[in-house]
């Protein structure tokens, strides 16, 4: 079917394909050559190349407490936060080798046969293990990403390992190990970079759950009218995402989209939605999105950082000693449940925050 065809039943196709727990992998698989309607992105305008230049990679190497290079990498995440919303890490400690293994973990784990994903394939987000490809609703004009997802929710830190697949377990704990030691990293440099103590993001405990998402980006039949993950900024308070050297990823700076090449060993780091609040617009959060591809198959795994159970229900807003006469509170204090469930209700089409909505007016 056409993607102009006015008898087009956006509901039903879309229905159907969740029916199938196939996802864009069981699409591909079956010989499509057009996308369904429900994955076409509105074509953009082209900006052509700018000299904006590359983002932020950052050496890690020296960072501990009292390191010949600690203040001059606490100068550096600062500019990154605040210019680029994202900054690449080199030498961050973290074993390329649990890098590669949970890449590998993620490329075996979709490519299961359906029927060993189809139990735990649902768009509802409750579940602490699922498969997804469409997340929440998909309402008439918006557009689907072209990918896969299999994601592992931490909730205070916490997943019972029998829950995730066998073919990615041990990959993704080990993983998540690693990471749990690198968000304390990350916690005390982006606080050092507010200006505050070291300890002062982990003491307010807004980064002690984990949302691990697996994504697979299949070829697309139509990669001009497709996108692997569709615009969108990131509701949480920090992600740290691993790449595979396929590339694909791209920022939004200033109206223009800037290619995230991938960097050996590297990780990526970006500031979500939760953390430019409250840091009362001194650290941004900027859209982002995955181009599609002609052929091969990336694979990337995204953990999103945000509060701990009790906190989330806690009323936040901008950091208190960000705020004074010279420097207004530049949002509404909400609580973490809000905030991304209104996220979820109006973001979904793409390059729409939620802090728009929680902006205060200046006076």
């Amino acid at each position: 079917m056409e993607a102009d065809d006015n008898d087009y039943d956006w509901d039903s196709q879309v229905a159907e394909f969740e029916k199938s727990k196939a996802g864009v992998k069981g699409l591909v698989d079956s010989g499509i050559t057009n996308v369904p309607r429900f994955f076409i992105s509105p074509p953009e305008p082209d900006v052509g190349v700018t000299n904006v230049g590359p983002i932020p990679v950052i050496d890690f190497r020296g960072i501990e407490d009292g390191g010949s290079r600690r203040a001059e990498v606490i100068e550096e995440v600062r500019q990154a936060s605040q210019k680029w919303g994202f900054f690449q890490m080199v030498n961050h400690g973290v074993d390329t080798s649990v890098m590669e293994a949970v890449l590998q973990g993620t490329r075996r784990v979709h490519e299961q046969p359906r029927e060993a994903k189809a139990a735990l394939y649902t768009s509802d987000g409750a579940p602490d293990v699922r498969f997804y490809t469409i997340n929440e609703r998909l309402d008439e004009g918006d557009a689907a990403s072209w990918r896969d997802a299999f994601s592992c929710k931490f909730t205070d830190g916490v997943l019972d390992p029998n829950l995730i697949p066998s073919v990615c377990r041990n990959e993704i704990e080990d993983y998540m190990k690693e990471l749990i030691k690198m968000r304390d990293v990350l916690s005390e440099l982006l606080s050092e970079a507010l200006g505050m103590s070291k300890e002062f993001l982990g003491q307010l405990q807004c980064m002690e759950s984990e949302y691990l998402t697996c994504l697979y980006y299949p070829a697309s039949p139509q990669p001009e009218k497709t996108l692997g993950t569709v615009e969108h900024s990131d509701p949480t308070v920090l992600t740290v995402l691993v790449q595979d050297d396929s590339g694909g990823l791209q920022i939004k700076n200033n109206g223009v989209w800037i290619d995230v090449p991938p960097v050996p060993g590297a990780l990526i780091v970006n500031i979500g939605d939760f953390l430019q609040l409250m840091s009362n617009d001194k650290f941004i959060s900027v859209e982002h999105r995955v181009l599609s591809r002609s052929s091969g198959t990336r694979v990337s795994v995204a953990c999103f950082f945000y509060p701990r159970g009790v906190e989330m229900v806690n009323i936040s807003g901008p950091i208190e000693q960000l705020v004074s006469q010279n420097n207004y509170a530049v949002y509404k204090q909400v609580n973490y449940i809000d905030f991304v469930t209104h996220y979820q209700k109006k973001n979904v089409r793409g390059g729409h925050s939620a802090l728009a909505n929680y902006r205060l007016i200046k006076n």
